[in-house]
């Protein structure tokens, strides 16, 4: 094995594998290795520009001398071996004598260090059992790769972000999780330690990750690189500025994105939404944003409005923006080989392919479908537009891109390819590109209110205008308690809008009282979330669930109800009061969403986030803040009064329901009836809930 420092990096060559280790934006290292004579260039989630940062290199000369050997024998094995170290800011990369890698803060405190076993040369470190830290092993056959790269696991270590999982725990450690997207989650391979640092496994594969007690460790069957990026932080805000900074900000949210968004699954009809809308303002109810589901088209991939229900959606549009509401509609990436746009795209290569059998097919829902290619810049162009003259033109300029995993089943990931690549190696970037296609097609038209409900994510998708959501969750006690773990744990992946489904996507009968209370309690929460945004299927549908109509088209129906008025009186007024709630806290949510474009903090956060100094404040999973000075406790559990809650030490809490002052550092049990989520005040702040 040859080191060497130059160009301000330090490289390691065995083999005909080249590693490096380079400075990369604000007390951040990259490093990167390939096994090719030519590596893979691209740069993935680390899409912004960086400054030109020379580093501090340094050597050391130590003996290596193994004292395991008879002092007799130390002359035959006495060895002289070179320390290098690459420091930038507040972090050091060191790479000993072997080889090996391990990252430093100023402080000279450990951050994290390749887990090595493998004894090839006299040393005092190595462990003989056989096990490198990282190898790429070659696929027979191809210029792809299996990749391994292990790290020593942390004693007391707290992991936090990795995306969208459904679960009920906020630490990731001692988890495995898949890296790879599907309905309801979003692997997304960033996180935060507790030890401060937060670290980007940058490589769009799937994949799996072990955050194991003994070590942690990252498996690729396919690829074609090792990258990851490593940053310290004094504190978590630290760290996500850093991490924001080199991968994108996200854009100031839009007025719209702050009030209150009707949907359900689904508005048939153009008189449907128009009633809803009407209603709503009769009643003197706040609505900002009222969305149009999907199977509104005539057919998938023809992205257009069915002129038989929606006979006139221009001026469906202008009455809603006189009524202060903007519209959302539906898109999806399945394109049926019925519609106009399938030969044209399929000649052009536009959409997704197979390397063996068919074509690739979408879920065979509704119709023969194949996915569009979003990784493809020219697909993403045509499908804008398309959207652009059916919708955009219309006056439709909010777009919600769902099925954005995509959603194929089953998930032959070895079978499907992209423009990008082999579906193994970048399957995991299709939602941001899909997002990035609508962001670019907008912003080309002079919008800078740029945003899109998404139903997944990766690292970057944020710069895009991303607003991610949880996907299909159901109905329940548990779904709505899985829910406040994902929602942090994305803010904590560096994606700061995000919502879900209040109330659950899968099932829920409007005129059950058991749901009655899960929906009372859920959207009460959902005022205090970066999005407040109702939506569900509604039990029972209240026709057949698909339609055939004359000319052989399937039409899908509708499920019950799903507006404030269709959950009883009680639900009716609790419901209405939060809407009011919601409004008197923008000027508040402004604050907070300009903060996060500017930092790429979080919007809703762990309570560690504002309180790293509160060693309890990193166990905390019931209750979290709504920018620096809300925090929130929903309520997840049906007949209670009284809730408890642990308030951060560092200041005093003003309960806001009944105005009592709380020192932090403590648990308190709080005013919960049905009407009343709790919420507390970081003291001195005069913001009024209730």
């Amino acid at each position: 094995m040859r080191i060497t420092a130059d160009n301000n990096r330090i490289t390691l060559r065995y083999g005909v594998n080249i590693l490096t280790i380079m400075p990369w934006g604000r007390d951040s290292i990259r490093v990167q290795m390939s096994a090719e004579p030519a590596p893979d260039a691209r740069d993935w989630a680390l899409s912004e520009p960086v400054p030109e940062i020379i580093p501090e290199i340094t050597t050391e000369e130590i003996d290596m001398t193994d004292p395991w050997y008879r002092p007799e024998e130390w002359s035959r094995y006495h060895m002289k071996g070179t320390r290098y170290f690459l420091k930038n800011g507040k972090i050091t990369a060191e790479v000993n004598e072997e080889g090996w890698i391990s990252f430093r803060n100023e402080k000279g405190e450990l951050l994290l260090a390749e887990y090595w076993r493998n004894r090839n040369r006299v040393s005092r470190y190595a462990v003989p059992i056989g096990v490198p830290a990282r190898e790429l092993k070659a696929i027979p056959g191809t210029s792809d790769y299996q990749l391994t790269a292990i790290f020593e696991a942390n004693d007391d270590e707290h992991i936090f972000g990795m995306g969208q999982y459904q679960q009920n725990k906020l630490d990731k450690k001692g988890m495995v999780l898949d890296l790879q997207h599907k309905n309801s989650q979003a692997s997304i391979p960033f996180y935060v330690s507790s030890l401060g640092y937060g670290f980007l496994w940058n490589n769009p594969a799937v994949g799996e990750v072990h955050f194991g007690t003994n070590r942690t460790e990252w498996r690729i069957p396919s690829t074609k690189k090792m990258d990851y990026w490593i940053t310290a932080g004094d504190t978590p805000a630290d760290i996500l500025f850093n991490y924001s900074e080199v991968t994108g900000r996200t854009p100031m949210m839009p007025e719209y994105g702050m009030g209150f968004w009707q949907c359900k699954l689904r508005y048939r009809t153009q008189d449907e939404v128009l009633a809803v809308a009407r209603e709503h303002k009769r009643r003197g109810l706040p609505m900002d944003v009222i969305v149009i589901d999907f199977f509104h088209w005539t057919l998938q991939g023809n992205w257009e409005f069915d002129p038989e229900c929606f006979p006139d959606p221009e001026a469906m549009i202008r009455e809603l923006k006189e009524l202060g509401i903007e519209t959302v509609v539906s898109i999806w990436p399945t394109v049926d080989e019925r519609s106009r746009n399938y030969f044209p795209m399929a000649d052009r290569g536009l959409l997704m392919r197979t390397d063996r059998g068919h074509a690739a097919s979408g879920s065979g829902w509704m119709g023969s479908t194949v996915y569009y290619d979003a990784t493809n810049p020219e697909a993403q162009e045509y499908v804008w537009n398309v959207a652009k003259k059916n919708y955009y033109e219309k006056g439709v300029h909010i777009f919600w891109l769902d099925e954005a995993e995509p959603e194929i089943g089953p998930y032959e990931f070895d079978n499907w390819r992209y423009f990008a690549g082999p579906a193994q190696q970048v399957t995991n970037i299709y939602p941001k590109e899909y997002a990035r296609g609508f962001y670019n097609g907008l912003k080309a038209e002079g919008r800078d209110d740029i945003m899109s409900l998404v139903r997944c994510a990766w690292a970057g998708s944020q710069k895009f205008g991303a607003l991610t959501w949880s996907g299909d969750i159901s109905s329940t006690w548990r779904g709505f308690s899985e829910q406040l773990q994902a929602g942090l744990s994305m803010g904590m992946s560096g994606i700061p809008w995000w919502t879900c489904d209040l109330g659950g996507f899968i099932g829920g009968d409007p005129t059950d009282e058991g749901f009655r209370e899960l929906m009372a309690r859920w959207f009460a929460w959902g005022c205090f979330l970066p999005v407040f945004r109702l939506h569900g299927e509604r039990s029972p549908w209240y026709v057949k669930e698909v339609v055939i109509k004359e000319n052989g088209r399937q039409e899908l129906s509708s499920g019950a109800p799903n507006e404030l008025w269709s959950f009883g009186d009680r639900n009716y007024e609790i419901m209405s009061r939060y809407l009011f709630i919601r409004e008197n806290l923008r000027p508040y949510i402004r604050e907070v969403m300009k903060k996060a474009s500017e930092t790429g903090e979080p919007v809703i956060r762990p309570c560690f986030f504002d309180f790293p100094e509160d060693p309890q404040s990193w166990k905390e999973e019931k209750a979290y803040l709504f920018g620096p000075d809300l925090l929130v406790s929903p309520v997840t559990k049906p007949g209670v009064e009284s809730w408890e809650v642990y308030l951060p030490a560092g200041t005093n809490w003003v309960e806001s329901a009944t105005g009592k002052v709380f020192e932090g550092g403590q648990t308190v049990k709080a005013y919960a009836p049905l009407e009343i989520i709790p919420v507390f005040v970081r003291e001195g702040k005069k913001i009024k809930i209730y």
